[in-house]
């Protein structure tokens, strides 16, 4: 059982946990397994038969590992220079011509890797 979760990193890191979340030696006696809150400790106690004993709670640590924390660093600064050009572009023609134009080469691009696709894929038949 998760007691807390706590956030770490740039974005989400995890790792963590217990795996002692559980009592040993169930053996099906009657009351086995009752739970109970125990104010004096402020822990959450299960009975396995003959004692109360502690549910071994852990916690865990949430984030993204280094490759995911570059990936939105590179994206979030594609995105604010994108911002910056279109802001740009609303009040001077020239910007805004230019990112037209590269908007036409991207288009292009993408229907020459098309076409290179389809005459590779006729090749190899």
């Amino acid at each position: 059982m998760i007691k807390n979760v706590i956030g770490q990193g740039k974005y989400i890191n995890v790792s963590g946990g217990a795996v002692t979340n559980y009592v040993n030696n169930y053996t099906g006696a009657q009351g086995l397994g009752n739970m109970r809150f125990n104010t004096v400790n402020q822990g959450i106690e299960v009975y396995d038969g003959s004692s109360w004993m502690p549910l071994h709670m852990g916690h865990v640590n949430v984030g993204l590992n280094a490759e995911a924390e570059s990936l939105l660093d590179w994206a979030r600064q594609k995105r604010q220079e994108e911002l910056e050009l279109k802001a740009l572009a609303e009040n001077n023609p020239t910007v805004r011509d230019l990112l037209n134009t590269i908007k036409q080469k991207q288009e292009q691009i993408t229907i020459v890797k098309a076409l290179i696709k389809k005459e590779e894929s006729v090749e190899t038949r």
